[in-house]
């Protein structure tokens, strides 16, 4: 499991074309970034709920074209969720 320390970068894609694993998040803010080969698709930043539920983390960490975007989340799991969208690198960085 990723220790997740200020600075702390740590990848939730890696050359993905499909939704990737759960990352346990310790709370707080993070930032949220991605590159991809987009072609139409988006890349995004999902949060697990309680009830178990993944929901998309808002707007701003919902990506059509390369970019970044800082989040605030309480402990949780956190993944990143690819439609369309091929070549994927996606990383967050606790702050």
């Amino acid at each position: 499991m990723p220790q997740f320390n200020p600075g702390k970068t740590v990848p939730l894609a890696t050359n993905a074309s499909v939704t990737g694993s759960l990352v346990a998040w310790p709370g707080g803010p993070g930032m949220f970034t991605a590159e991809a080969t987009f072609g139409g698709g988006t890349v995004k930043l999902q949060a697990q709920t309680s009830n178990g539920t993944w929901v998309d983390v808002g707007p701003d960490t919902t990506l059509t074209a390369a970019g970044a975007a800082g989040f605030i989340l309480p402990p949780c799991n956190i993944r990143v969720s690819i439609a369309t969208a091929t070549v994927v690198y996606a990383y967050v960085t606790a702050m």
